[in-house]
């Protein structure tokens, strides 16, 4: 599956507006399905985007997001407040 640079942007973007949201990244289940796509599509494209993104990273052996920068979806000792709320994690 040849993969369309413009839909990995759009990716990429999708997965940062949901982590805002959400304070987590979403699963690429999740993914497929806010952007009308199949699973495998969603996978794929995911991994493209953390593969060209800097800072942003899969868990090892996994295609879980680990990182997205500036956000980890792991619990770390960096806490992101925005205006009072505090419901992110910083690499």
């Amino acid at each position: 599956m040849e993969l369309d640079h413009t839909m990995v942007q759009t990716t990429y973007t999708t997965i940062m507006k949901h982590f805002i949201e959400h304070g987590r990244a979403p699963h690429y289940t999740q993914l497929a399905n806010t952007m009308g796509m199949s699973i495998e599509e969603a996978r794929l494209h995911q991994a493209k985007a953390a593969y060209l993104g800097v800072g942003c990273w899969l868990a090892h052996d996994t295609d879980l997001i680990e990182s997205w920068a500036p956000f980890h979806n792991i619990p770390t000792q960096y806490r992101i407040t925005i205006n009072g709320e505090q419901k992110w994690y910083g690499q």
